[in-house]
């Protein structure tokens, strides 16, 4: 049997640290492989323009050679908005392992072949902002169909698009994101009308969907995401995950609590301090996760009031130059590999996600799976992936997710019972549910999977 080809694009795939978009496109990628179709990636990533293949991959493969700044950084803004306006044919990228990639593991999709546009995504948002169009890119070879894992605007002719829109939170959290909402809103009304097909991550997303963008319910599937923890890293022997803990950050197995994700007001992190320190808990808190826009505001209490000197606003705002206090009780992490976050999460004595707003919620997910208790949202699709293995609280309610700490701090039979309920919650969004969840919407629209 002829494997249909799918093309998805790697939009958030080439980001150093992952995300949750990231991750649902690179097993997006593996599930595809798994059900038997031949996967092709388009990234926007640059490379030399030489005939030497073993240049081109070289150069595809080293992040530098993408970087631009200044003068040179505008004029390929132009010259790639004219070209898309144009109509562009990607270039194939010649992988014949000359390049290492084994350090690139974490990061890579599955892939059969790979295209790329330089600067794609970059131009596209530019050329639908000031033309309100979508970017046309041909694709060397024809796919059966166009896996969009992410709202941007672009299009492949003579196959179908469909695109990936997690959640609308620009939309429903207006005061919680950077995003220019005038423009994200024509994108998606434009998405909405013109996509041949919709998928979304949550039941809660469909509906934000159906009411603020006029998509009819026939024409979104909700595919949910799946936990894919490598066995190796979920399994690993106790002892060796707790000399990991220890020796990496210093803390007690079960002996501390997490949250881990961005530090932005969506992830109500300044809330989460809040109610810890009303806990009355002496296990520390552990935050681990990048400062994003306005994670000054987030993180304020541990800062010193007689002593605080903001870092200035813009693209790099941050909580630089204060004089932290409570550094034993609250631990801040910028950032922990996979294999590590994987151990930091198993030893936790329960994840603590209070987030306002989520598509899906993967790190409620994650944690479950790993056997550890979680004390999460009742808003937006997080009751929907926690069900009853999770202690569900108002995110606003500061008193309430301190009494839901405390308990979790106090009551070991408690953390027990939801370190059983976790797994077995998991176990409905696993690779297999995922699969055939992909595999019923593909044969819908035409492109029949068998693996």
């Amino acid at each position: 049997m002829i494997r249909p080809l799918v093309g998805i694009d790697a939009y958030n795939l080439a980001l150093d640290q992952g995300t949750g978009v990231a991750t649902f496109a690179r097993n997006l990628s593996h599930r595809l492989g798994g059900i038997g179709a031949e996967v092709g990636v388009l990234y926007g990533q640059r490379m030399a323009k030489v005939e030497d293949p073993v240049l081109r991959e070289v150069t595809f493969f080293d992040p530098r050679e993408s970087r631009l700044s200044g003068f040179r950084r505008k004029s390929e803004d132009i010259r790639g908005v004219l070209r898309l306006r144009a109509g562009v044919t990607a270039l194939r990228v010649p992988v014949a392992d000359r390049v290492i990639r084994t350090a690139l593991d974490a990061r890579l999709p599955h892939f059969d072949r790979l295209w790329t546009v330089p600067d794609l995504f970059r131009a596209a948002t530019l050329t639908h902002g000031v033309f309100k169009r979508f970017a046309s890119v041909r694709l060397p070879d024809a796919p059966a169909l166009m896996h969009w894992t992410y709202p941007v605007p672009i299009r492949i002719p003579g196959t179908r698009n469909i695109y990936t829109i997690h959640d609308v939170v620009p939309l429903r959290l207006p005061y919680a994101t950077l995003d220019n909402k005038r423009r994200h809103y024509r994108m998606l009304r434009r998405i909405a009308a013109e996509a041949d097909h919709v998928v979304t991550v949550s039941e809660a997303s469909k509906r934000d969907m159906m009411s603020l963008l006029g998509l009819a319910e026939e024409r979104i599937t909700v595919t949910y995401q799946a936990v894919d923890i490598p066995e190796r890293l979920a399994r690993k022997p106790e002892p060796m995950a707790r000399a990991e803990v220890k020796g990496s950050f210093g803390l007690d197995w079960g002996e501390y609590f997490l949250f881990y994700g961005a530090i932005e007001p969506k992830k109500n992190v300044g809330r989460l301090i809040e109610a810890y320190l009303a806990s009355g808990s002496a296990r520390p808190l552990v935050i681990c996760g990048r400062q994003d826009w306005n994670a000054h505001r987030e993180l304020a209490l541990l800062y010193e009031d007689d002593r605080r000197v903001m870092h200035p606003q813009g693209p790099h705002e941050g909580v630089l130059d204060l004089v932290r206090k409570l550094r034993d009780r609250v631990i801040l992490l910028d950032y922990a590999p996979f294999r590590l976050l994987v151990s930091l999460v198993r030893g936790a004595r329960a994840l603590l996600f209070p987030s306002l707003y989520e598509g899906f919620g993967l790190p409620v997910l994650e944690a479950m799976h790993l056997g550890t208790p979680v004390m999460t949202s009742n808003t937006s699709s997080l009751p929907e992936v926690a069900g009853e293995a999770a202690i569900l609280v108002d995110p606003y309610d500061t008193r309430a997710m301190a009494e839901a700490i405390g308990a979790l701090d106090r009551d070991a039979e408690l953390c027990a019972e939801l370190s059983a309920r976790g797994p077995r919650q998991a176990a409905l969004f696993d690779n297999a549910a995922y699969e055939w969840r992909l595999r019923e919407m593909y044969g819908r629209l035409g492109v029949r999977l068998e693996g």
